[in-house]
């Protein structure tokens, strides 16, 4: 199953390890780094005990967009409601969709910080926010505990739930949709459409929109075909 567990800006190299050894026994084999403060480091090593193969594979990124480029969706876990448009979504109830959405493409699972978690913009990277519940006083779960909880709800959603349609598109990457957005602030900027002395929160208001559209990789081409055709027109 191509899923990638994603851990940004961890803190401890400890606990890089005991994740590697999480995801490992659950079965997966991809991890990937965002500014980890120490990695490679002995304490990794230890923690993994016989994922230190894992640990060897991983890759590191100097963002979080750059560790979901190639990835079509991107669940972000959080324990902390947010003021975001995709509403949060229990693990159990996400997991069958995300063992679903493998069969297609790379799915991210996406774990941030261990004192601060992920913040609201690395949540509007990812396409849906996951929670796993715990007990309300205490909900805080340990780093590795939580991915392998993920990474065995996952390997189990993967036997529940009937793969995606045949015929459908390609889906489209990170990469695409980053690609996209980035064209389309271009786009309204030079428009006039909005000021870019003061934004306001329209690019993350398309980020959620189109978080929650599941494009494909021909959607992008249609969309980024129109702002080509509206920029050539404004240039006259």
């Amino acid at each position: 199953m191509p899923v990638r567990i994603v851990l940004s800006h961890p803190s401890h190299p400890g606990n890089i390890g005991a994740a590697a050894r999480a995801l490992k026994t659950m079965g997966f084999g991809e991890l990937a780094l965002v500014n980890p403060r120490f990695f490679p480091d002995p304490d990794a090593t230890a923690m993994a005990a016989g994922a230190a193969d894992v640990l060897e594979r991983a890759s590191v990124h100097a963002s979080l967009e750059a560790a979901l480029a190639d990835c079509t969706l991107a669940a972000g876990f959080s324990a902390r409601g947010r003021d975001l448009s995709h509403p949060p979504m229990p693990l159990r109830e996400a997991a069958p969709e995300l063992a679903a959405a493998a069969a297609s493409g790379r799915v991210a699972l996406v774990f941030g910080n261990e004192t601060s978690g992920l913040s609201n913009e690395e949540l509007l990277r990812c396409q849906r926010l996951v929670t796993i519940p715990a007990n309300p006083a205490y909900s805080s779960l340990n780093l590795a505990a939580a991915v392998q909880v993920a990474c065995y709800e996952l390997a189990a959603g993967a036997g529940t739930h009937p793969l995606p349609p045949a015929g459908g598109g390609e889906p489209a990457t990170g990469e695409d949709v980053q690609g996209f957005l980035a064209h389309m602030e271009s786009a309204v900027h030079e428009s006039g459409y909005v000021d870019p002395e003061n934004p306001g929160r329209f690019m993350e208001r398309m980020r959620r929109l189109f978080a929650r559209a599941g494009l494909e990789r021909s959607e992008v081409r249609v969309l980024r075909g129109m702002l080509a055709a509206f920029e050539r027109r404004m240039r006259r």
